[in-house]
């Protein structure tokens, strides 16, 4: 059975920080030989409404999440299916473990994205290892250097969870970047999120050889 590779961090204009035409990201994807992207715009999991269609188009798995900025970084959240997570009637420096208590109160799951990046005030870094109820850990993100990636991956190691991979992609050329491997077939967001509860994942630099596990 061959191994599905997903960039599970994407961004388009819907994001509002950029002019990523989803049908561009979705090209640059199926060249590439991903077997399909997350879409998480920042704050809004209804922003990627309609997506999925044009993947259907393409010839790409379109899985939508969002990326919520909290007061210590950023996270990444599958399997919530409309805005309702937000109760705090804002989109930034949300409280990050009531975010992530919230989030599994409603079946889905959270991972920190790009923990080891500072950004100002609000950087998560050894936090990491004070929160409780993640799901995974971004290990491999396409906008850190590598030793940035390698504490993520460190971390993950030290938690003993899984790692996920994804671009962080804001414009075509930054696509499939990172990526997550994942051991068993992934078809919508249910089985998306069931793999990386059980660990069948893991986040790598992706490359069309790393398909075939030829590539870390």
């Amino acid at each position: 059975m061959r191994a599905m590779w997903i960039d599970a961090h994407c961004h388009t204009r819907n994001s509002y920080d950029n002019w990523l035409e989803p049908v561009d990201l979705l090209r640059r994807a199926a060249a590439l030989g991903l077997d399909g992207v997350c879409i998480t715009e920042h704050h809004s999991v209804e922003a990627s409404a309609g997506i999925e269609a044009i993947g259907r188009d393409v010839g790409v798995l379109v899985l939508r999440g969002v990326e919520i900025s909290t007061d210590r970084g950023h996270l990444l959240a599958y399997g919530v299916e409309d805005d309702g997570w937000n109760v705090w009637n804002r989109d930034n420096y949300l409280p990050m473990q009531q975010v992530i208590d919230r989030i599994n109160d409603l079946g889905a799951i959270c991972v920190p994205a790009h923990p080891f990046r500072r950004i100002g005030v609000s950087s998560l870094l050894d936090g990491v290892f004070e929160l409780r109820g993640l799901a995974a850990v971004e290990t491999h993100n396409g906008g850190n250097a590598q030793a940035t990636n390698e504490l993520a991956q460190s971390a993950a190691a030290r938690l003993a969870l899984p790692g996920l991979g994804g671009s962080d992609c804001h414009k075509v050329e930054a696509v499939g970047r990172c990526a997550t491997r994942f051991e068993r077939p992934v078809a919508n967001m249910a089985e998306f999120v069931a793999a990386i509860r059980c660990g069948a994942c893991h986040g790598a630099y992706f490359a069309p050889a790393a398909r075939d596990g030829e590539t870390q």
